[in-house]
């Protein structure tokens, strides 16, 4: 299968919008106080769990006040092939370095961690429109691997015919899936923050990777490709050769070095 599927960007956005939106905080559209947040009510998208974020890792921001408006990303908010810098009149500010955006509205805020930073933690800092929120810190690592999800706690996987893998077209033993993931860090050679990147790239930390079957490590050799997706920003995939020998709906687990993405994480298999 080589390097995987080239994917529309704006086409896959149905799955990001799924698993990237969760339950908003509501806040009043009109009202004129300071974007409203805190350390803990940033997460990581893919999963949705608090705790340590990557480079090139797409977060939500829960909140109160963060927007007038509610803004998803379109083709037409692309800047010569990069992410914007602003939706609706907001900015999120990580470190001082103006970051990416996703989708505004005034509970939530999808962004992407700039690609560059290499702090242990950084401050985020909401903008809308000229109102500032408080400096809240969060902590960082190389990498922080987690599963994109849907319905509940299956990952977010594709035949190699670009069809979802789901309980009623489970994947089988010994075929070869595409996994998509979020947090896996930067890569050889390097990307621009918030760059629709057009060709693949491999995580740099890939010796460390491992895919996790109930707790067993798939063979390295298995991993045919970790790296970024094309057509997207802070998506990543990896294509994997099942082993032949396969327990239904297994749990399903990355690991790089000492980060590992959350149990109870499921792959729909017969």
């Amino acid at each position: 299968m080589g390097w995987g599927h080239t994917l529309s960007y704006i086409g896959f956005g149905c799955v990001l919008a799924m698993v990237c939106r969760g339950t908003e905080a509501r806040a009043d559209a009109s009202a004129s106080s300071a974007p409203n947040y805190s350390a803990g009510s940033i997460v990581q998208a893919a999963d949705q769990t608090t705790g340590t974020l990557a480079p090139n890792a797409i977060a939500t921001l829960y909140g109160t006040n963060l927007s007038f408006t509610t803004q998803a990303l379109v083709s037409s908010d692309l800047q010569n092939g990069d992410l914007p810098l602003s939706l609706g009149g907001v900015m999120v500010f990580v470190n001082g370095i103006t970051a990416n955006l996703f989708y505004v509205s005034p509970g939530q805020i999808n962004f992407l961690i700039p690609y560059e930073i290499t702090a242990s933690s950084a401050n985020v800092i909401v903008n809308r429109q000229g109102v500032t929120g408080p400096a809240v810190t969060i902590q960082l690592a190389a990498t922080a691997p987690a599963f994109f999800q849907w319905s509940g706690n299956l990952a977010v996987a594709e035949h190699a015919s670009g069809a979802l893998i789901t309980p009623a077209a489970p994947a089988l033993p010994g075929e070869v899936i595409v996994l998509y993931a979020a947090g896996l860090g930067r890569t050889s050679p390097d990307l621009s923050s918030g760059f629709i990147v057009q060709s693949a790239a491999q995580i740099l930390y890939l010796s460390q990777l491992q895919v996790l079957l109930n707790g067993t490590p798939c063979p390295p050799q298995d991993i045919l490709y970790a790296g970024v997706t094309p057509g997207f920003a802070g998506l990543y995939q990896i294509n994997l050769q099942l082993p032949p020998t396969l327990s239904a709906n297994p749990q399903i687990q990355l690991s790089i070095g000492a980060q590992i993405s959350p149990a109870a994480i499921q792959l729909p298999t017969q």
